[in-house]
């Protein structure tokens, strides 16, 4: 289903409503999955790695083998959920087993996405610190492992980055078209277009960034966020009524200087008029 139609939904009254969150972009929740994922999966290689040590102090190589086993198991099980298009199901049959309760709706969908994220930035992880490792071992670079270690470190302030992002770009609101109004739910805020200047936008992926320039009416502050992230087809509302007016006060500006102008000419053409009578007599 297109993201705008169910995002940027007209109603009969002249309203735009949408709803920018993980369930509804798909920016969002790759940005989110990321970040947690990276997260999960840093602790992860810390237990596993531990694990595996443990495993193979324990039984030898067949005690780290079977660690290994576990894992892969782990992350094909939490992919063939991913993939199934019965996902709540299988889960639910798996959770029967245990004494917890399966996770429903939004809140399964972004367990998935958690588990998913993390197994995929796990073997993201793993595969540069296996490189430096054997990079490392053989003496290839004669940086050694330094600069795949150090990819894999940042994927962390990478991921801080993207769940502070995945936060920005979520928003709820509506836009009045009739009266020229921006309304956020989340949190609670009124914009009237009738009060800024100028606009500029830059998209991001499913969502586009609205960047408000406001009036100074009287030289007064104009209170409102200064950036807002909606959907590309409320950006492009904004934009059109905001150009219009601004060409509209344009033409109202041009037509008040040539009024003006008029009459200046008629007053510089009514004393000239006077100083030739007067030069006449």
């Amino acid at each position: 289903m297109d993201e705008d139609a169910v995002d940027g939904t007209d109603t009969a009254d002249e309203t735009m409503q949408w709803r920018r969150d993980a369930s509804t972009s798909h920016t969002v929740r790759l940005l989110w999955a990321f970040g947690v994922g990276t997260f999960f999966a840093a602790i992860g290689i810390v237990v596993c790695w531990r694990l595996y040590r443990l495993g193979s102090e324990a039984a030898g190589g067949p005690g780290g083998t079977v660690v290994l086993a576990f894992i892969a198991a782990f992350a094909a099980t939490v992919l063939a959920l991913a993939a199934s298009s019965h996902t709540e199901a299988h889960l639910a049959r798996i959770a029967g087993v245990f004494p917890i309760d399966a996770p429903t709706g939004t809140s399964l969908n972004r367990a998935i996405d958690a588990a998913v994220g993390t197994v995929v930035m796990g073997a993201v992880i793993g595969v540069l610190m296996g490189i430096g490792r054997y990079v490392s071992q053989n003496e290839l670079l004669a940086a050694g492992a330094g600069p795949f270690t150090g990819l894999a470190a940042l994927l962390i302030p990478g991921a801080l980055i993207a769940l502070v992002l995945a936060s920005f770009l979520q928003s709820v609101g509506a836009f009045d078209r009739e009266e020229v109004t921006i309304y956020l739910y989340e949190p609670e805020q009124r914009i009237d277009l009738s009060l800024v200047n100028a606009v500029s936008s830059r998209r991001i992926g499913d969502t586009t960034i609205v960047s408000l320039e406001y009036k100074q009416p009287d030289g007064q502050y104009v209170a409102g966020p200064r950036r807002i992230a909606v959907p590309p087809a409320i950006a492009d509302e904004i934009r059109a009524i905001v150009e219009t007016r601004r060409v509209r006060f344009s033409e109202r500006v041009g037509q008040r200087l040539r009024g003006i102008g008029r009459r200046v000419g008629q007053w510089l053409r009514g004393i000239g008029r006077r100083l030739r009578g007067l030069v006449r007599r």
